[in-house]
């Protein structure tokens, strides 16, 4: 049976092949070699001599993730900040750029530094509001259109492939942070985006054990081969070891993102209208502005992150943070183990998340313990 044909839960589990056709091992092997040796021609056993132009375990892991995004190729990267620096990197100097106002901060601050270094011209719309997108992308000009769905840390749901339609009218193209989708159940590349972005660090890897961001392209054109050479450049492919955890833990991806996602879903309709909250954002819940779109472009679960917004202030915000036992007080998303962070204090100054948004990454414990100790923080 050949690959094409393949379920993605098969591919994911196999990591491609079902085992090592060397060795017969089940287990993908780990290649932590730097140097590779040429043939007695002087010619080049793999694609690559030198590891940072790329190794064995690197090339599998961007294999199954390419197969799972329907794409043509991927690129690893030691961070998800260092796949978005090398894609912003191949926008011309001075080119305009459109993103969200609400985004990861980190992606939202490295490109106002840029902007403010003359770098790129950046224009930020709201993605809850109709026609907020159009209006920001500027025909024969805007270069790069950026867009997060469901959008950190509020959950907002951005129409993919109308933002695709409007970025390729522009002449632009659309670069998509599917982070809180998974792999699983959102494939932008299906829905017209160029390239899709993961913070690998969160659901592929799935165990907080591995900091990695990736890139999948529909098709390795020029500006793909720029961002090629520009992860060799910068010295910053993910090493060996960290891409044989990422194998590891793609493994059982769909099995994580589908418990996580059923998790989330409970506790969202459980704590909706709950007298101590002002809102639960989350797109599995039929009130959420975004569920429509989110219901069309999401075929397998809502995903496990969601944000609260508590009745009250900073201080009463901080108070149900402090209160809780089962869910840990930390930063990033996509683990197996339920974590929580008031947002605000974590983003830098100016930041438009709310006060009293508490953001969760909900993992895969026992759904009735994730309730009952969100009920007793709450009171």
């Amino acid at each position: 049976m050949s690959e094409a044909a393949l379920r993605p839960e098969t591919i994911a589990a196999h990591a491609l092949e079902a085992y090592d056709k060397a060795t017969g091992a089940v287990v993908p092997p780990l290649h932590a070699a730097t140097t590779f040796a040429r043939d007695a021609a002087y010619g080049l056993r793999l694609p690559s001599s030198y590891q940072r132009n790329g190794h064995p375990t690197l090339w599998q892991a961007e294999a199954i993730v390419a197969a799972l995004e329907k794409g043509a190729e991927a690129q690893l990267f030691s961070s998800g900040m260092a796949a978005l620096v090398a894609l912003v990197e191949t926008v011309p100097q001075g080119a305009h750029v459109v993103m969200p106002e609400i985004v990861y901060y980190g992606t939202r601050d490295w490109l106002r530094r840029q902007q403010a270094r003359g770098r790129l011209r950046l224009t930020m719309f709201k993605a809850n509001e109709a026609g907020s997108l159009a209006r920001a992308i500027a025909t024969g000009d805007t270069d790069l259109v950026w867009i997060e769905t469901p959008a950190n840390p509020t959950w907002d749901v951005i129409d993919i492939a109308g933002a695709a339609r409007l970025a390729h009218a522009a002449g632009a193209i659309l670069a998509v942070d599917s982070t809180a989708a998974g792999a699983v159940t959102t494939h932008p590349l299906t829905l017209g985006a160029d390239i899709v972005f993961h913070s690998a660090t969160k659901y592929l890897n799935g165990h907080s054990d591995v900091l990695a961001g990736i890139l999948v392209t529909a098709e390795a054109n020029a500006r793909w081969a720029e961002v090629k050479a520009l992860r060799t450049q910068l010295g910053s492919p993910l090493a060996p070891f960290e891409s044989w955890l990422l194998i590891r833990g793609l493994r059982t991806l769909y099995v994580r993102f589908r418990q996580a996602s059923a998790n989330a879903l409970a506790i969202a309709r459980h704590f909706d209208a709950h007298s101590g909250l002002e809102a639960v954002l989350y797109p599995g819940l039929q009130g959420h502005p975004g569920h429509a779109i989110a219901r069309r472009q999401m075929s397998d679960g809502f995903g496990g992150m969601m944000s609260l917004l508590v009745r009250g202030g900073l201080a009463d915000t901080a108070a149900v943070l402090k209160r809780l036992r089962v869910f840990t007080p930390a930063t990033s998303l996509g683990g197996v183990e339920s974590l929580i962070e008031h947002r605000k204090l974590i983003e830098s100054p100016g930041s438009p998340v709310p006060d009293n948004l508490l953001r969760l990454s909900i993992g895969i414990e026992a759904v009735e313990d994730l309730i009952a100790d969100l009920e007793q923080a709450l009171g």
